[in-house]
C-alpha cells in the first residue's frame, strides 16, 4: 500500500512478462494493494492456458499431465505451431470387396493393361464400382503427353470395360493367371469426356449391367468415371463373352 499510485498495475505487467517470456528468469516479487492482487488473478489463468499450449510454465502454475500432453500435440520441437492441416484422416479409407489379388484371379489382363486396382462394391450380374489410382509411373504418360501428362480417354473406356467384365465373369472360373473366360468389346456408344484425368487422381468407375443375353453372351452396360464428385467420362458399353 506504500507504493505510489503509478505502480498500482505493476504486478499485472510483471506476471504477463512471466507468461510471455521464453527465458527462465523469474518475475520480480512486488507488493501490491488488495485491489491490484484481485485484478492479477486473470493473468494467472492466462498463464495456465499458455502452459497447456506449450509455453514455459511460470509463476508456479500447475497443469495436469493430460493437459500437458494436449499441449504437445499442437507444438513442434522448436516450440512453434505445426503448420497446415492434420494429415491423419485426410486420406479416405475406401471399402474393398476385391483386392488386386482377387481381381487378377478373375481378369485375364496383366501389366501394362490391367487398369483396375481395387473393387469397392460388386454384385455379380448387376453392377460394380472399381478404382484406378492414376500415377506418373503409368507407362502411357511419357508419350501422352511429355509436356502435359493426361490419361488417354480410350484407356478410361477400357478401364470401365474391365470393371464391366468383373460383373459378367463367373467367380467359380477364377484361378492363377486369370479366368479362362474372355470378353471383348462389341460396341461403344455415347462416349463423352468431361474433364482430363492427370497423375494423382483417383478414377472411380461405376458400371451397371442394363441388359444381358445369356444365349449369345452379349451384355450392355452403362459406365461412368468420376474424379471426386466430377464426372470425367461416360459411355454405353457392349461386351461379348468368348473363349
Amino acid at each position: 500500500d506504500g507504493l505510489p499510485s503509478s505502480y498500482t498495475n505493476a504486478p499485472i505487467a510483471i506476471e504477463m512478462f512471466a507468461v510471455t517470456s521464453a527465458t527462465s528468469v523469474r518475475a520480480p516479487v512486488a507488493v501490491a494493494s488488495a485491489k491490484a492482487r484481485a485484478v492479477s488473478k486473470a493473468p494467472a489463468a492466462f498463464t495456465q492456458r499458455r502452459a497447456v499450449q506449450g509455453a514455459p510454465l511460470a509463476m508456479g502454475s500447475k497443469v495436469s499431465s493430460k493437459a500437458r500432453a494436449a499441449g504437445l500435440v499442437v507444438r513442434a520441437a522448436d516450440d512453434k505451431p505445426v503448420p497446415g492441416s492434420e494429415a491423419k484422416g485426410m486420406g479416405k479409407a475406401l471399402p474393398m470387396e476385391m483386392d488386386i489379388d482377387a481381381i487378377m484371379k478373375l481378369l485375364p489382363h496383366r501389366y501394362p493393361f490391367l487398369l483396375v486396382d481395387r473393387v469397392l462394391e460388386i454384385e455379380q450380374g448387376s453392377y460394380a464400382i472399381g478404382l484406378k489410382n492414376v500415377t506418373i509411373n503409368d507407362n502411357f504418360f511419357p508419350g501422352h503427353f511429355p509436356q502435359r501428362p493426361i490419361m488417354p480417354g480410350v484407356l478410361m473406356v477400357e478401364a470401365m470395360a474391365q470393371v464391366g467384365g468383373l460383373i459378367m465373369l463367373d467367380p467359380a472360373a477364377s484361378g492363377e493367371g486369370g479366368t479362362q473366360q474372355e470378353f471383348f468389346f462389341a460396341g461403344i456408344d455415347g462416349v463423352k469426356f468431361r474433364r482430363p484425368v492427370v497423375p494423382g487422381d483417383q478414377l472411380v468407375m461405376k458400371v451397371v449391367l442394363t441388359k444381358m443375353n445369356k444365349r449369345f453372351g452379349i451384355a450392355k452396360m452403362k459406365g461412368q468415371c468420376f474424379v471426386g464428385e466430377e464426372l470425367a467420362c461416360e459411355a454405353e458399353l457392349t461386351l461379348a463373352l468368348g473363349s
